[in-house]
């Protein structure tokens, strides 16, 4: 590992075995991993993806403030999710948080993810010039 690169964990029982961390952050860049709203075992808010997508963008949020940022410094969001019927709700959702910072966004619908019960996934990318890593 480079000096300039730290990660941090998060809850999920993936990470370790599938061998990721929450975030990672290099340079002046922190990435966030997918992010869902489960939590201690369980999906939160099943069938409502607005509240899923808040759940999620909490975690990712979380991350990135391990690392001294906060959500005016998201530059870029991608959001997954299963049924293209949710994407109004998703992305009220995301506007409701991130209106006032306008990241780049991606909402990609996809077949599935790791757990059926989730509607959502959330990916956040964060930069801040000269950050510096705690």
């Amino acid at each position: 590992m480079t000096q300039d690169r730290r990660h941090v964990g998060g809850y999920s029982p993936w990470e370790d075995q599938y061998g990721f961390a929450r975030a990672v952050a290099i340079g002046d860049f922190v990435f966030v991993s997918g992010c869902t709203a489960w939590d201690d075992g369980s999906v939160r808010f099943e069938g409502s993806p607005y509240d899923q997508t808040v759940a999620a963008f909490g975690v990712a949020l979380d991350a990135i403030s391990r690392f001294g940022l906060g959500k005016a410094d998201v530059v870029r969001t991608r959001l997954y999710v299963t049924h293209a019927r949710d994407t109004d709700e998703v992305g009220r959702a995301h506007r409701d948080i991130l209106a006032d910072v306008r990241p780049a966004c991606t909402i990609v619908v996809v077949s599935a993810l790791l757990d059926s019960r989730m509607s959502v996934e959330v990916e956040v990318d964060a930069y801040k010039k000269n950050l510096e890593l705690p």
